[in-house]
């Protein structure tokens, strides 16, 4: 036994297993048609009925078993009219999906070879699928709390921001031992917190803050949330089972990753990669099939009618 390792057997997913599963482009498009279409069965246009396609030796394509049309399993994914090597896609991904704080563009760069605008285009398409807006939280508890990011933040009464600031607004909800939900916030209004609540919370539940006003409308929502607080500005951090250390460990996680992987994140990109770090953060009891987790997102995120004749497909015009 490895006293060393803390990953179960049954939840780790190491390079070794990644290079096997995946030796070359042909295993990773077989893959992605068996996630799209299983069996290979998928409607065929010119037939009107479902069909079953076979591979197309030479090229990335299957062809329907009747009429000899083509399809591209990457059409209406990310994938599609990238003229990058499926298995580098693949290997992006598995290393985004392997770290705890993140990888840069620059390291995949150094790794895979391709170019550095390469690079960031393919990240920022993986990170395209780690959004989700349909989450609810729901348990005996749910933290919330606001953090800032980026410029210099000057102080007004309270924590309101004022004045010309360059700091963006981060609102944040957190089931403890659970899940939690990142957003990039035009401002930290009780009206626009309220509107959090309503979005992503389960009617009903208990939700912890800190002694904010903007928070004071929680309890009077008709959706009938209760609404307990801890004071941090008479220095108390936890009382009995009230604390907001959940969410703010989240914080801390987010902050210490951006700073020391990507340094500098825009305003314009802030939310992709919020969408990053709570992705991981809601699989981190899945120990390194968190990339398992990410492939399924391209099927289930692929456009439902994108499936055209490859023939059809245009050749990109430069790497990606």
């Amino acid at each position: 036994m490895n006293r060393r390792q803390t990953i179960p057997k049954h939840l780790r997913y190491t390079i070794t297993d990644f290079n096997r599963q995946f030796p070359d482009d042909a295993a990773c498009l077989e893959h992605l048609m068996q996630h799209r279409f299983p069996g290979n069965v998928t409607y065929c246009d010119k037939c009107q009925q479902e069909r079953k396609h076979y591979r197309i030796n030479g090229r990335p394509v299957y062809s329907c078993d009747h009429c000899g049309t083509q399809i591209s399993p990457m059409a209406g994914t990310i994938f599609e009219h990238s003229s990058t090597s499926l298995r580098l896609w693949y290997y992006a991904m598995y290393l985004m999906a392997s770290t705890r704080c993140g990888i840069s563009a620059k390291q995949i760069q150094r790794e895979t070879g391709v170019t550095y605008k390469t690079a960031w285009r393919m990240f920022r398409q993986i990170r395209s699928l780690l959004s989700e807006p349909d989450m609810q939280l729901e348990g005996e508890a749910v933290e919330m709390d606001e953090t800032y990011y980026g410029g210099t933040r000057k102080y007004g009464a309270g924590r309101r921001l004022r004045g010309d600031t360059k700091k963006t607004a981060i609102v944040g909800m957190a089931e403890r031992k659970g899940r939690v939900v990142a957003l990039v916030a035009p401002d930290i209004k009780g009206s626009t917190l309220l509107g959090y609540v309503r979005d992503y919370v389960m009617p009903k539940t208990m939700i912890f803050t800190d002694e904010a006003v903007t928070y004071d409308g929680i309890k009077h929502m008709p959706a009938g949330y209760g609404h307990r607080r801890i004071k941090h500005s008479a220095h108390v951090y936890v009382k009995g089972n009230v604390h907001t250390n959940t969410i703010e460990g989240f914080w801390s996680l987010v902050k210490r990753g951006i700073g020391g992987v990507y340094h500098s994140v825009s305003q314009k990109y802030l939310q992709t990669y919020l969408d990053e770090y709570s992705f991981r953060y809601n699989r981190r009891d899945q120990g390194n099939l968190i990339f398992t987790s990410l492939l399924k997102r391209v099927a289930e995120l692929a456009a439902p009618h994108a499936v055209v004749p490859a023939q059809m497909t245009p050749a990109p015009t430069e790497p990606f």
